[in-house]
Parts: C-alpha cells; sequence; structure tokens
C-alpha cells in the first residue's frame, strides 16, 4: 500500500531524481532553498527518515561518517578508498541468493542492499611506497 507522501517529501524526492547521485541532508536542504523550496533541516531529515523507511531512499555512509541520500537502487556496491575516500562502483553482486534465502527465512521484505569494501586505491597505495 503507497502511503501518502507529504509535500516536503515530494520535494526530496524530485530533487533526488534530477540529481541522480549520493547528496548531503545539508545539501538537500540548500538545494532546495535556492530553488525557492526551502524548508526547515529537521523537515528534511524527517523527510528523509520517512522515505527511507518506505524503501524509497537510501542512505550510505562514507568513511568519513558523512551520510549521502539517493533514490533506492536495487543494489549499490563499492571499493571505498580510506586514505583519498575515492569511490568506485562495481557491478558483480554476489549476494542475491544470500538475499533471496534471508527473505524467505526470516520473512524479511529487503528494499536493497549494499556491500562495501574499504582499502587503499592503486594511487594511495603507490604513496604509502
Amino acid at each position: 500500500m503507497k502511503s501518502l507522501r507529504t509535500r516536503s517529501q515530494e520535494r526530496i524526492l524530485r530533487l533526488l531524481k534530477s540529481i541522480r547521485k549520493g547528496i548531503s541532508a545539508q545539501d538537500i536542504y540548500v538545494q532546495l532553498r535556492n530553488k525557492n523550496q526551502g524548508m526547515g533541516l529537521a523537515t528534511v531529515y524527517r523527510s528523509l527518515e520517512a522515505l527511507k523507511l518506505e524503501g524509497l531512499v537510501q542512505v550510505r555512509t562514507l568513511a568519513n561518517g558523512e551520510a549521502l541520500y539517493s533514490l533506492a537502487v536495487r543494489d549499490k556496491h563499492h571499493l571505498t578508498c580510506l586514505q583519498c575516500g575515492a569511490s568506485i562502483t562495481i557491478n558483480q553482486c554476489p549476494a542475491h541468493e544470500l538475499e533471496s534465502q534471508l527473505q524467505d527465512t526470516h520473512k524479511f521484505k529487503i528494499f536493497y542492499h549494499t556491500l562495501e569494501f574499504f582499502g587503499l586505491c592503486k594511487k594511495c597505495q603507490s604513496l604509502q611506497t
């Protein structure tokens, strides 16, 4: 059942659809304000939380602790460098079968999953030698 969304939630969804990449809540706040669609920062966070619980928005926390919000996409996988913060998207997914098993075994509705590996990129490895 689709729930009724607030005007703030709809504005955030439209913004996320238009930028198609991860963005912080603070940047969402600034971008909406710049488009004369401003709302309080607390409203941005509340709206993001509601959209996340609906399975429409996902959050990815970077190595530096920054949270990036984006439209929920079926699978997201990354290699993230702990030194420079570079993030490389990987397209293979070893977790599809596990996801199906978990849904069946635990009667748990999975909206999406992420898989992230942390280490050093080639450039940062070469700086260590």
